[in-house]
């Protein structure tokens, strides 16, 4: 579907393969590691041009016309912890499947908020600075007030605005390969009296979930030729009913849905949810209706409750097995975007 983009936000990038992503390469793939095992749609397959790495977490990487964007990037591995808010720790179960030094050239980063599962300690020291990022108000605020040691390309977005990224050095037919990426609403912390609490103190991050369209676009108009919806680390709150009237009659090709059933203080004393676990998954997936579904965000740090088993099974009970496709750490989603 085209949309007219004048009153969109534009980031132009030129695709390199001189910079490294970060200060521990010593040399750059060439690209993305082989997967272990690569998967396709389930009754839709064919002529597939762009994939979907998984590495852990919520860390992948999405590539498509020689452009790559890594989400969420997450390299620890396990036994190493992260602090996730005021006497809140998390030890990683389990590793990611390649390390941050063998990442390919990168040329985006979409970042859905700053917390350490999702932009660990050692992604922050090593991640080149002038690296683009897309993220939240929040997050870029933390990520551009370090003084000499700031990122210097952080682009925000809040719940509903759009920026376009244009890759101008990648030229089809008159029309450019290009990203359109849109904010998404979500909460972290449930609503009532500790989400007041929290928006006082602090301790839990504000979140986005993503809506990307990869398409072709020339200097007015966007053609979407596949739709990818990230929940991002939400609950399913009543904000989230908006999507599906925002994007009514437009298909959502796929959705990436974190789940987990996030848990804090911890596995020993699990006082608050805040993230999906596997019923409120599968409503997600009732409510935004996507063609496909993968879940990612599962079972990579202890608090973690709501394993992937249960996901499956309340997807079995809802007869929505035919549209889900799993992948493990280094395994990969092929799909066809349309032009």
């Amino acid at each position: 579907m085209s949309s007219t983009i004048a009153e969109v936000k534009r980031l132009k990038l030129n695709l390199t393969e001189s910079e490294p992503p970060s200060s521990d390469h010593t040399s750059i793939p060439s690209s993305v590691p082989d997967a272990k095992e690569t998967k396709i749609h389930p009754s839709n397959a064919g002529d597939e041009n762009a994939s979907l790495f998984f590495i852990g977490t919520a860390t992948t990487i999405l590539e498509w016309e020689g452009i790559r964007i890594l989400t969420d990037p997450n390299f620890l591995h396990a036994g190493d912890h992260v602090h996730l808010g005021p006497g809140v720790q998390g030890t990683r179960q389990t590793n990611p499947a390649i390390d941050l030094h063998e990442l390919p050239r990168i040329d985006a980063i979409l970042l859905s908020h700053y917390h350490a599962d999702h932009f660990d300690q050692e992604v922050e020291a090593k991640l080149r600075r002038s690296l683009p990022i897309i993220t939240t108000p929040h997050a870029h605020s933390c990520l551009t007030s370090k003084g000499d040691d700031s990122f210097t390309e952080v682009t925000a977005l809040d719940h509903f605005e759009s920026l376009i990224l244009d890759f101008s050095n990648r030229i089809t037919g008159g029309k450019k390969p290009s990203i359109k990426v849109t904010g998404m609403p979500g909460k972290h912390v449930p609503p009532g009296p500790l989400s007041i609490a929290n928006n006082i103190l602090g301790a839990v991050p504000p979140i986005n979930g993503w809506m990307i369209e990869l398409g072709y676009a020339d200097s007015t108009n966007f053609e979407s030729g596949y739709r990818i919806y990230i929940s991002g680390d939400t609950l399913m709150v009543d904000e989230l009913k908006e999507i599906p009237e925002r994007y009514k009659d437009l298909k959502i090709d796929l959705m990436l849905i974190h789940l987990g059933g996030t848990t804090i203080p911890g596995p020993k004393m699990p006082l608050l949810m805040v993230t999906m676990d596997a019923v409120q998954g599968v409503q997600l997936m009732q409510l935004i209706n996507p063609d496909l579904t993968i879940p990612i965000h599962y079972d990579d740090y202890d608090v973690f409750l709501s394993p992937l088993e249960d996901f499956k099974k309340k997807v079995e009970e809802a007869g929505l097995s035919d549209k889900v496709v799993y992948l493990d750490r280094k395994d990969q989603y092929k799909f066809k975007v349309k032009r």
